[in-house]
């Protein structure tokens, strides 16, 4: 109801985002009251309201991902009109047919056809999505905070539906269980200051191709490897972008366009870069330390991360380095 009725800042994709919770509550709603209502006492009504809602979920999903990807800032006219094409088909069903005296229609026909549609928008979600898939399998591309975001809200509701469709012909509680735990892991998500200030806000815009012009990408490089060199940033495990890019007084947005396009690496590529020479500089002149503790010295958070990224770039593990400067 947050991003329905109170959030301040009106964002399509926030309001969507609200509206396939409601949908999906209501639809875990009904599962609950159904386990735990005894068959004679329950409200046909409710169970009703409940399948409904089954019906308005796949749109919601697949509107809420739309929006996102385009960065939609006023609902468009037809997506309107297809949420009210759905509402109006519940409706009139709804009063033509209703569950309580119809149980049967809607048992064998109409909940395999919400299922249908459900399933339907599933598949249109993936299509809208398949850049984003490309770009976190890539090698190249690092997703953002708000690609994950959306790529887990995807993957839930693909296990919610997948759940429930097993719960339809088998277990009927896998869904309500489902649902929960990917509810509460997506909460969890939320939760973090960090990601609950960058899910809910536009994806960043794609770099321009153009690359940033010689003169001034050769100050900053230089400018780049001063202030590595003499603050020794790398050394700091939770260093930012933001951080390096007020000490050279640039936007974040420029300086991640001039390592990704003008260096071709990563922020965490090029701070693993001084890293390793640091951890290089280290293995050969303190033998006496351990290869544990030179990597943490040289600002790697974990000894695994250090093994790893050193044996990438160097092509030696640091012990297989390390030896060869080590006396007879």
């Amino acid at each position: 109801m947050y991003f329905l009725l109170i959030e301040r800042v009106k964002r399509v994709p926030n309001f969507l985002f609200g509206l396939l919770v409601f949908f999906l509550t209501v639809r875990i709603g009904k599962s609950v009251y159904t386990i735990f209502t005894p068959r004679e006492e329950r409200s046909l009504l409710i169970i009703q309201i409940g399948l409904s809602a089954c019906f308005l979920i796949g749109v919601s999903l697949y509107f809420y991902l739309k929006s996102s990807v385009r960065k939609t800032k006023k609902i468009p006219l037809s997506w309107k009109l297809h949420f009210f094409f759905f509402f109006f088909i519940i409706i009139i069903v709804g009063i033509i047919k209703p569950y309580a005296t119809d149980a049967l229609f809607w048992n064998t026909y109409f909940v395999k056809f919400i299922y249908v549609v459900w399933g339907i928008y599933i598949l249109l979600s993936a299509f809208i999505l398949k850049n984003t898939f490309k770009k976190l399998f890539s090698k190249k591309d690092t997703c953002s905070t708000p690609e994950v975001w959306i790529m887990a809200v995807y993957l839930s509701n693909l296990l919610i539906y997948l759940a429930y469709i097993i719960g339809y012909f088998y277990f009927y509680f896998v869904g309500t269980v489902t649902f929960s735990i990917v509810f509460y892991a997506l909460i969890l998500l939320f939760l973090s200051k960090k990601n609950r200030e960058s899910i809910f806000k536009d994806l960043p815009e794609k770099y321009s191709a153009k690359k940033i012009v010689n003169e001034e990408a050769d100050l900053l490089n230089r400018q780049l490897d001063f202030l590595m060199k003499e603050e020794e940033l790398y050394k700091a495990t939770d260093i930012k972008l933001s951080d390096v890019s007020s000490k050279i007084e640039i936007s974040s947005h420029k300086l991640s366009q001039f390592l990704n396009d003008n260096l071709g690496k990563s922020f965490a590529s090029f701070l693993n870069e001084y890293r390793i020479e640091e951890a290089k500089k280290l293995l050969r002149e303190n033998h006496k330390i351990t290869l544990e503790s030179i990597g943490f010295e040289a600002g790697f958070s974990s000894k695994s991360n250090f093994y790893a990224t050193f044996k990438k770039i160097v092509g030696l593990t640091p012990a297989q380095y390390q030896k060869q400067f080590l006396e007879d």
